[in-house]
């Protein structure tokens, strides 16, 4: 999920340069097109609905730091109400509602220069987005000056009407068994069909009426993506301004092929940019100044397919990965790791060991420390989880277990995945090859289980509206073949692209070439010319120049990169070499989290 603010990257773009208007030119009378078809009338669906009166109040964002609220709170007319929809926007006669949370500002000037509102979803699926209407006013204040910002808990999500599944556990370590246990128990829930980017549109829409607005703007990040792109092909007569910011691959109808490159792009930017960013200050980290040694000692300490490796490289490079601000601090745990795992002791005492080797790295910032200091509570909760499920394994009690299903019921109901376990067997021993460094932490999704017939709508070249797309050259968690693909996918798009960036959900970026074309477009609804924009990356953490990595930018405006680059297949080589003779632990129920 998005970070609400990034210490890097607070600045704020200005409206500067200009942009082409292409010329119209006149052509002969033509037959009468067929008539377009109209949006969903959501005003009419939802009846007496439509009627309510929604009640302001002061916001909380539970879970959030004091001061962060407290910044929060300075917006102007930030409130937030609880809106009831329809449980079943194709049904909504049946008279089953749900609730969606929402908050909204007051930031837009009155008058002919405000623009309306925008919506903003932070990602996941399952991301809470009540805070982010409030957090975007803050990041981006010259746009809030013509947008009320618009933050939302999704429904399933947080203060909205959650989805919660239970099963039973069936007594046995058979991973099929448990998954269709899971499955089989989560389509129980009554709830769980409706829990779908499809539903939340046609909410975000009834949203839109209720606030008495014509038209809403949307700004995604990450799955925000999807959802934006399903909402502008649904509604596109209400699409204003969008901007998809860090895509998943919105050019399919499914979810599928984003989290088959997921693993894959994570093994990318660890040796093509983690790992050299080691090499060039080995002064700080002390592991060498060749990437390639660094990865070498780190897979000789177990990599991760030792469990004390597993929990590091999940609780502090992994996230890192989302935020290259935290590149300190992943840098600091892959030199614990490659420099010698303590023999002796419980795993506890590793973990603690391991992060006071960490915390000595010199350079760290205070938001470094704290993000060490949050990462070693992960990690001993996950130990603590692993030795709950060693305990339970040797009863034989069933037990019902419950857990918080919206991620797996969006994404596995956006659209049906492969249902051949046959694949998904070849699919992980491909990663066990091509993906080593995340491979352990993978297994067959619970996708591979749910059957559903929702499909993302195909969006209409006549009515679609002019987006545009960011992302970054090394984005681990939505690879930039996925904003590539969604850019060709969807008619009149519009892409910037980051050279030698690994961050995840980057606007505002703090540079005028990146943010200068967005807060053009969301000022005046002008796209850039071209249809791709190449901008460089700031440097890293410690570093005054932004040096080259990974692929490189061409005089089009793409980057040229490949999913398994030289550097990758050298290191995947040194895995297969280590591995050699020996046997790679199964992946077991360790507390880590899921789909990383």
């Amino acid at each position: 999920m998005r970070k609400l603010f990034n210490g890097r990257r607070l600045g704020v773009a200005v409206l500067t340069g200009a942009f082409a208007v292409a010329g119209i030119a006149l052509a002969p009378a033509a037959a009468a097109a067929p008539k377009k078809a109209a949006d969903p009338d959501t005003a009419k669906l939802a009846g007496a609905l439509t009627q309510q009166t929604l009640t302001w109040e002061e916001c909380t964002f539970p879970g959030l730091a004091p001061e962060t609220v407290a910044r929060f709170k300075t917006v102007k007319g930030l409130a937030c109400a609880t809106v009831k929809v329809p449980r079943d926007w194709h049904n909504p006669q049946d008279g089953n509602t749900i609730d969606v949370r929402v908050s909204k500002t007051a930031t837009a000037y009155p008058g002919p220069g405000r623009q309306g509102i925008a919506l903003i979803n932070p990602g996941g699926p399952g991301g809470e987005g009540l805070p982010w209407g409030a957090a975007m006013a803050l990041r981006a204040p010259v746009l809030a000056a013509q947008y009320d910002f618009i933050g939302f808990d999704p429904r399933g999500v947080g203060q909205s009407t959650p989805l919660t599944c239970s099963y039973t556990v069936p007594d046995s370590t058979d991973t099929d068994v448990i998954n269709r246990a899971k499955v089989a128990g989560c389509l129980e829930n009554p709830l769980t069909e409706f829990i779908t980017t499809e539903q939340t549109a046609y909410d975000m829409d009834f949203i839109r009426v209720l606030l008495g607005e014509k038209k809403l703007s949307y700004i995604g990040y990450s799955y925000g993506t999807w959802l934006g792109t399903w909402y502008a092909s649904t509604f596109p007569g209400k699409a204003h301004r969008f901007l998809l910011d860090s895509a998943v691959d919105a050019s399919q109808r499914t979810l599928e092929e984003t989290w088959d490159l997921q693993p894959r792009s994570r093994d990318r930017q660890f040796q093509e940019a983690l790992l050299p960013y080691m090499a060039r200050n080995n002064a700080t980290y002390g592991t060498g100044t060749d990437p390639m040694a660094i990865r070498t000692n780190f897979e000789k300490a177990g990599g991760t397919r030792d469990f004390i490796g597993q929990l590091f490289v999940a609780w502090f490079v992994i996230p890192a990965m989302y935020d290259t601000s935290q590149y300190p601090s992943a840098a600091s745990a892959v030199a614990a790791i490659a420099g010698e795992v303590p023999a002796e002791g419980t795993d506890a005492q590793k973990v603690d060991v391991l992060v006071g080797k960490m915390l000595a790295t010199p350079g760290l910032s205070q938001d470094n420390k704290d993000f060490i200091a949050k990462g070693k509570t992960n990690a001993l909760n996950a130990i603590a989880k692993k030795e709950r499920v060693s305990v339970k394994a040797t009863t034989d009690a069933a037990e019902v277990e419950t857990w918080d299903a919206t991620f797996e019921a969006i994404r596995c109901q956006d659209g049906q995945w492969n249902q051949n376990l046959h694949y998904w067997k070849y699919w992980l021993a491909d990663l066990t090859v091509n993906a080593p460094f995340i491979a352990p932490f993978m297994d067959t999704p619970l996708c591979a289980y749910w059957p559903t017939t929702n499909k993302m709508p195909k969006p209409d070249k006549k009515t679609f509206p002019k987006l545009m797309v960011v992302q970054t050259e090394l984005d681990a968690a939505t690879p930039y073949e996925g904003g590539l693909a969604t850019t060709k996918g969807l008619p009149g798009a519009k892409m910037i692209s980051i050279d030698n960036e690994g961050s995840h959900g980057v606007f505002p970026y703090n540079t005028d070439c990146v943010d200068d074309p967005i807060t053009a477009y969301f000022q005046t609804g002008l796209t850039p010319k071209k249809t791709y924009t190449g901008c460089q990356g700031l440097p890293l953490p410690g570093e005054t120049t932004t040096f080259e990595v990974g692929g490189h930018l061409g005089h089009n405006g793409k980057i040229k990169i490949k999913m398994i680059t030289p550097a990758v297949k050298e290191a995947n080589k040194i895995v297969r070499d280590l591995l050699d003779d020996a046997a790679t632990p199964q992946a077991n129920e360790s507390g880590l989290p899921a789909n990383l």
